[in-house]
């Protein structure tokens, strides 16, 4: 059965954020990713995870100046990209997180052949440090409709920046929102690329609502990760219709069931 995780920069938003650990647990998920906390102490954070018991998944790289949506692939920005992967890591090990999403950044057509270059020598530096703290660096394709000009757009360019690293803790976060819009054939291109798939992520497509609508059969999209085996999680980054606990029913068929009080 598929395991569940609350992206809490997406539900449960009528809260502060540092409610929305407890609302997660109350929900019935075990684990939760976040994307930005940074103006979170991490031990608010770590004492939220201890009391309600959660795992913590993922964090964001910060996105950079206004535009730029990450730093891993700019061109001349290598100074900056360190202090912001290690603000990253020092808050990853703090909080006891698995994971770092590494934010590539947005990079003009003529500047590409560069941007990979820095991509794959920044990931790798980055993964050294990371593999002493066993955490996993994170690369997303995202899509162009929603974020015109990102570096990484199609699952095959991140599995390849992925071969060009080197590093078993470099792994491709599989947004099956972002790879529907950009080449759809979730499941036969979620089978190759398992071997490099490190997280995946669940939305509705077109509308990035609760993953219940729209073109993707989810429910035969989590019998087919069941049957290949994977076993990591499953980061609900989807944008409720409406409150948070009101859209779960979706999620009740595969254990996620609010704890009684």
């Amino acid at each position: 059965m598929p395991r569940f995780a609350a992206n809490l920069g997406y539900l449960f938003t009528e809260r502060p954020l540092i409610e929305r650990f407890g609302a997660a647990a109350a929900a019935g998920f075990a684990a939760v990713e976040l994307q930005f906390p940074y103006d979170l102490a991490p031990a608010a954070v770590k004492a939220e995870l201890d009391k309600h018991g959660l795992i913590q998944l993922g964090i964001n790289t910060l996105r950079g100046r206004d535009g730029e949506f990450g730093l891993a692939a700019l061109p001349g920005r290598e100074r900056d990209w360190d202090a912001i992967f290690k603000q990253a890591l020092d808050y990853a090990v703090a909080i006891g997180a698995r994971a770092i999403h590494c934010m590539t950044g947005v990079v003009p057509v003529e500047q590409r052949p560069a941007a990979e270059t820095v991509f794959v020598k920044n990931l790798a530096r980055g993964a050294e440090a990371a593999a002493k703290h066993n955490i996993t660096l994170l690369i997303e394709p995202i899509n162009p409709r929603d974020r015109a000009g990102y570096f990484l757009s199609r699952v095959e360019h991140a599995a390849d920046i992925v071969a060009k690293v080197g590093a078993p803790n470099v792994r491709i976060q599989f947004d099956f929102y972002h790879i529907q819009i950009v080449g759809g054939d979730l499941i036969t291109r979620f089978e190759k690329y398992l071997p490099v798939i490190g997280h995946a992520q669940i939305a509705a497509v077109p509308t990035r609502a609760e993953p219940d609508e729209g073109e993707i059969n989810y429910p035969a999209v989590f019998a087919a990760m069941d049957r290949l085996g994977y076993n990591g999680f499953i980061g609900c980054e989807y944008r409720p219709r409406a409150r948070t606990e009101d859209g779960l029913g979706w999620a009740k068929p595969y254990g996620v069931v609010p704890k009684r009080s």
